[in-house]
């Protein structure tokens, strides 16, 4: 599996950047950190860190996707996905690639196949299908939507949903619908490209993964409250 992925990556880094290019299509870059926040609640108060770099052109760019929660000083999760972007609409981009998770061990590797954009009313949204060896499926959605009170002020709404193509008791995973979450984020612009923030995220376990929760004492549903800021350049 991992000389598989070695190979895509390699070819991902160099493809998409021969075929386009030019003088009126410039090579551009983005680095985009979503959420850099401290949660509260019940138990320990993770660091949470998410954000993507994109390079590339007009149609053709690679993306890194980053997500790690860090506990006490100790990374707890941690996932990278390296994926090739290919604008279809002027609004949709469909992306293929690859996902490691580097935490929990042991390490685990997936096929990604997404579709990125801004769906009508100004959603962003991020759908994604995950593949693993043994045959696992994990479908992802994220929609997100930013209300600006003012020039500076806004709310950011985040609705985040996980489902299971099938269950793996060991690793608290349930068939079906797994995961529903919404996340509110109160900001301020001080420039642009830097806001600091503070918010509320809700997550609950669904289904079969409840049940699984319920069985080994765990939480099925949290709240914690956060302060972060999020930043790009």
């Amino acid at each position: 599996m991992k000389r598989v992925f070695t190979t895509l990556f390699a070819s991902l880094l160099v493809t998409p950047l021969a075929m386009a290019g030019g003088n009126d299509d410039p090579l551009l870059a983005k680095l985009t950190i979503d959420r850099l926040e401290v949660q509260a609640g019940d138990g320990p108060d993770p660091l949470v860190l998410e954000g993507d770099l994109w390079i590339g052109y007009d149609l053709n760019k690679l993306w890194l996707k980053a997500d790690m929660e860090q506990v006490d000083g100790t990374v707890e999760e941690q996932e990278l996905q390296l994926l090739y972007s290919r604008a279809i609409s002027p609004y949709w981009d469909l992306q293929f690639g690859g996902r490691r998770d580097f935490k929990p061990q042991p390490e685990h590797d997936w096929v990604a196949l997404g579709l990125h954009g801004t769906a009508p009313y100004f959603i962003e949204t991020d759908i994604a299908l995950f593949r693993d060896n043994d045959g696992q499926t994990e479908l992802r959605l994220l929609a997100e939507y930013e209300l600006m009170f003012t020039q500076r002020w806004f709310l950011s709404s985040e609705l985040e949903m996980s489902a299971f193509g099938k269950s793996e008791p060991l690793e608290g995973i349930g068939k079906g619908a797994s995961s529903l979450g919404l996340n509110l984020r109160l900001g301020y612009e001080i420039r642009r490209e830097f806001a600091p923030y503070i918010g509320i995220n809700w997550h609950t376990a669904l289904g079969e993964t409840a049940d699984l929760a319920r069985q080994t004492g765990g939480e099925v549903s949290e709240t914690r409250y956060v302060a972060g800021v999020s930043f790009w350049f």
